[in-house]
């Protein structure tokens, strides 16, 4: 098969790969496309230290069940499917359900660096973290249900319902998939702030109002996009600004969720907190019912999901396609690699 693999930080390559055999209970699935995650990309820079040379990255992605294990419980062959790329041992299952990305000896496709993932034409993976798409879906759309599946955990973890004012701090790929999220829940209220042009007409497509983060009346801006202080807000960024933007923007009482990394470290003004009676709260990854939910939703092919999607590449572009996005090209949504094209 071919994949593309990290040759050195900085580098990607396409090289040809012995084609994956699915062991006892794993499913073997064909895949059709990949998306460029952030992480992927501070991987290829090497700036998060969760990458290694050698590695062929991808999690973010969807394909067809080409054949399954001995004893494997999964969909049949042929049927369009996604994965759940976090892996909790059969030991750990039970007692981490519902909580799937906490247990202490999980294993993420795309991030272990000994597991051969999907930015490759085929992977293996247990059959438990296979989830059946919609034939009647464009199947492209299957890549999106990874990043749809972290906001869709953030917006859980922040509280949202439905009838409150949401600000979302960073409109780019996991702010989009934020924005999706909150319409799903049923929320209408949505400000979003973002620095690129590109990115904040791209989400006014997906039905939010978009907000120059850069602008000196930038605070008094969401104010007016929601009638008032946000209840709630989505730090897709995760920097001191944005932090420090989501505490002074939400109301008295309200919650802020961190769902970006952008800094490891962060200083607070923990008055906005205490005094003011805010919560800040982590977010990571999703569960496995995240993922079903936003699967599921996914599968009813919405047409502003098609938005989240800026181009779709041939494997053979995958090379130039990470050089160009680590280096800051202008591209407002998602890229996907097409494990199933040529060129």
């Amino acid at each position: 098969m071919r994949a593309l693999r990290l040759a050195a930080f900085g580098r990607m390559e396409v090289v040809d790969l012995p084609d994956p055999r699915p062991g006892p209970g794993e499913v073997l699935l064909r895949i059709a496309a990949t998306g460029v995650c952030g992480s992927d990309l501070h991987g290829f820079t090497g700036e998060n230290g969760r990458r290694a040379p050698g590695q062929v990255m991808g999690h973010e992605s969807v394909g067809t069940v080409a054949a399954l294990g001995p004893d494997a419980d999964g969909p049949a062959v042929g049927t369009a499917a996604t994965f759940n790329p976090v892996v909790v041992p059969e030991e750990e299952a039970d007692a981490y359900a519902g909580r799937e990305q906490l247990a202490p000896n999980k294993r993420v496709v795309g991030v272990a660096p000994d597991i051969v993932a999907s930015f490759a034409q085929y992977v293996a993976v247990p059959a438990r973290n296979v989830v059946p798409l919609p034939d009647t879906m464009p199947l492209e759309l299957g890549a999106l249900v990874e990043p749809l599946a972290v906001a869709v955990h953030a917006v859980r973890r922040a509280g949202v319902r439905p009838g409150d004012a949401v600000l979302v701090l960073g409109g780019g790929p996991i702010g989009q998939s934020a924005v999706l999220a909150l319409r799903m829940l049923g929320v209408t209220r949505i400000a979003v702030t973002e620095v690129l042009p590109s990115r904040r007409a791209l989400v006014e497509r997906l039905g939010a109002t978009a907000v120059d983060a850069l602008a000196d009346d930038a605070g008094e801006a969401v104010a007016r996009v929601l009638g008032g202080a946000a209840d709630r807000a989505i730090d897709a960024v995760g920097v001191e600004d944005t932090v420090r933007s989501a505490l002074r923007a939400t109301r008295i009482g309200g919650t802020v969720c961190l769902v970006g990394m952008g800094a490891p470290t962060l200083p607070l003004d923990a008055f906005l907190l205490s005094t003011q009676e805010r919560a800040l709260v982590g977010s990571f990854t999703y569960t496995a019912q995240d993922f079903a939910d936003a699967a599921a939703w996914i599968g009813t092919a919405p047409p502003e999901a098609h938005e989240l999607i800026s181009r779709q590449v041939p494997l053979s572009r995958g090379p130039e396609e990470f050089a160009a996005l680590a280096a800051g090209d202008d591209t407002p949504g998602k890229v996907l690699i097409r494990l199933d094209e040529e060129g």
